[in-house]
């Protein structure tokens, strides 16, 4: 469907994609079912897929503007080739694995219209079974990074010092002002996002929401989860098929996050627990992987041992 110069487009919905168009069609066409009296687009950018023609789900809908990149330029350059042929007054960014059951989108839009400023929105993830997902999280401190490197916030879930994931484990009935909303999942506004120049491409595959967020703050904006909506997260469905994948890029982005907002001594020590953690978790896996007899478990101690002599370059000095 072609619009014309004049339509105006509340809410962009950008999708970023590579291959999983099984999963791609159900987000499309759940998204589509449910999203009722808002006036949107939908902005598919694949990243090279390579097991199949994309177009051959995206043509199902007249809604959507298809955009095929030539190389896998990665998760954020491929979100700001988005939002540059996006023209809504919001943009939402979702994975190709959220799967639609109420009309989200026009609850977080009536929520920004009401708020009257700009703000960073991210509603409740639901696993496949109906189950809380982890939705909010906290920025990296000292204490925080302590507990979770060394196993603690397994044991202090609701603790605010030493668990990032604390508010997962209470009940949250009104929107209230957060620090990081997960990435599967993102609203806001036109102008905050260029604001912030979009995506940070130093940053190819996960951690980019963290970033966003964390400048996004910086700048005087605000992040907000809003638990009146729910959304089904598949999870990790881009990088599950390689496991390897996954376990490094979410290193990487983990040490770059570090490298980008965090000065010593800060810095210092909260990559001390981290690699520390890195060492615990390689015995403890083995461990319980070989007593189990679970494959998967030997196979990420391997991987945490891996990653132990992979450190990226700072490219933000």
């Amino acid at each position: 469907m072609e619009q014309s110069n004049t339509e105006i487009i509340d809410v962009s919905v950008i999708i970023v994609n590579y291959n999983s168009f099984h999963l791609l069609k159900k987000c499309l066409g759940s998204l589509i079912r449910f999203t009722t009296d808002v006036n949107y687009e939908i902005i598919v950018v694949d990243n090279n897929s390579t097991e199949g023609d994309v177009a051959e789900v995206t043509t199902i809908y007249d809604k959507v503007v298809l955009i095929k990149n030539k190389v896998n330029l990665g998760f954020a350059a491929a979100n700001n080739i988005g939002i540059e042929h996006s023209k809504g007054k919001y943009f939402l960014f979702i994975n190709n694995d959220i799967i639609f059951h109420e009309n989200s989108v026009k609850k977080i839009f009536d929520f920004a219209e009401n708020a009257g400023k700009d703000l960073f929105i991210g509603c409740e993830l639901l696993n496949m079974d109906g189950s809380h997902q982890i939705s909010i999280v906290d920025f990296d401190n000292i204490l925080n990074s302590f507990g979770e490197n060394f196993f603690l916030y397994k044991l202090f879930r609701t603790s605010s010092t030493l668990n990032r994931y604390h508010l997962n484990f209470k009940t949250i009935r009104e929107p209230i002002e957060i620090d990081i909303i997960k990435g599967a999942f993102m609203f806001c506004s036109s102008l905050a996002i260029k604001k912030l120049s979009g995506f940070d491409t130093r940053f190819f595959f996960y951690g980019e929401e963290a970033d966003l967020c964390y400048q996004f703050r910086k700048m005087g904006g605000k992040v907000y989860y809003f638990p009146h909506t729910s959304v089904f997260h598949i999870g990790g469905a881009s990088a599950d098929s390689n496991e390897w994948f996954k376990f490094r890029n979410q290193h990487v982005s983990k040490i770059k996050r570090y490298q980008k907002h965090l000065k010593n001594p800060r810095f210092a020590v909260i990559t001390f627990f981290y690699y520390v953690g890195l060492l615990l978790r390689i015995p403890a896996y083995l461990i319980i992987g070989a007593s189990t007899l679970n494959k998967i478990l030997i196979c990420q101690s391997y991987y945490y041992l891996k990653i132990l002599f992979i450190y990226p370059c700072n490219e933000f000095n």
